[in-house]
């Protein structure tokens, strides 16, 4: 096919020879197959931030560190500089991402180069040697659906020990590769420690694996594996070696709603007194 405009830089360094065919067109960029090297790629080129449909991008941001204050300031006050500052933290995250998520240990497509919002990376293929499917793509039997979920859940632990909640986790950005599920599209992918909304989106990413692999394996909707991770995190005692129950069980121990209360009071106090 014809070099679309958005690889002639990588064409000019050498990096792709050709390119094949696209292979997909999602909410927030296109997807290629390549030559590139004498290899099989793929190339990802992210979208312009006005054509992309990907909605409350702020909440995933949330708790990202920027180069400079200059950076900061200008992505606050969404100035000209700003806008395009903030598209190139959105793009950088996702190469970032996968950088530390690979380092994990968890199965993420390898990177090869990132130029020009251009992301080149490995072609995940199935047992076949064809481009791997998506999950949506399979109908599996229970015991399929049960081992998959099992390493999903291994690898969801894997990325919150690593800091990293996915955010946007479903059947739709998991493939089936030959080597087992490979995860992808992380330009959304949080920071655990640094967002508020992390515990959120742990849960949602969990509980979407939980829902579609409980099509074929029923069993498994009774699971509460996200609430029982995020306890595990936020209490310091999660591992990728920690032993799952599937189980959460709420606290039943009141809040102390007067301590608080004292305790604000005497911030209040405090603060009056060295005024």
């Amino acid at each position: 096919m014809k070099i679309p405009k958005s690889f002639e830089m990588l064409v000019h360094n050498g990096l792709v020879d050709e390119v094949v065919c696209q292979l997909m067109s999602g909410k927030e960029a296109e997807v290629y197959v390549v030559h590139s090297k004498g290899e099989i790629r793929c190339a990802k080129v992210y979208k312009e931030a006005g054509k992309r449909s990907f909605s409350h991008q702020a909440q995933y941001q949330e708790g990202r560190k920027v180069r400079n204050s200059r950076q900061a300031r200008a992505m606050e006050k969404n100035s000209k500089y700003g806008r395009k500052e903030q598209e190139g933290a959105w793009q950088n995250a996702e190469v970032d991402a996968l950088h530390r998520l690979a380092a994990a240990g968890v199965r993420v497509p390898q990177i090869f180069s990132y130029v020009g919002g251009v992301l080149l990376m490995e072609l995940v293929v199935d047992a076949n040697g064809d481009v791997a499917p998506r999950l949506n793509d399979l109908k599996l039997t229970a015991a399929q659906a049960r081992e998959y979920h099992r390493a999903l859940i291994k690898q969801i632990v894997l990325m919150l020990c690593a800091g990293l909640v996915h955010g946007d986790l479903s059947e739709y950005n998991v493939l089936a590769g030959h080597d087992g599920p490979v995860i992808i599209d992380l330009p959304q992918a949080v920071d655990a420690a640094g967002n508020n909304n992390a515990s959120r989106m742990l849960e949602r990413d969990v509980a979407n694996m939980t829902a579609y692999f409980g099509r074929f394996a029923p069993e498994l909707l009774t699971t509460d594996y996200g609430r029982e991770i995020w306890k595990l995190y936020a209490s310091g005692e999660l591992s990728p070696a920690t032993e799952l129950t599937g189980h959460f069980e709420q606290s039943g121990n009141p809040a102390d709603v007067g301590g608080v209360m004292r305790e604000i009071d005497s911030a209040r106090r405090w603060h009056e007194r060295n005024q």
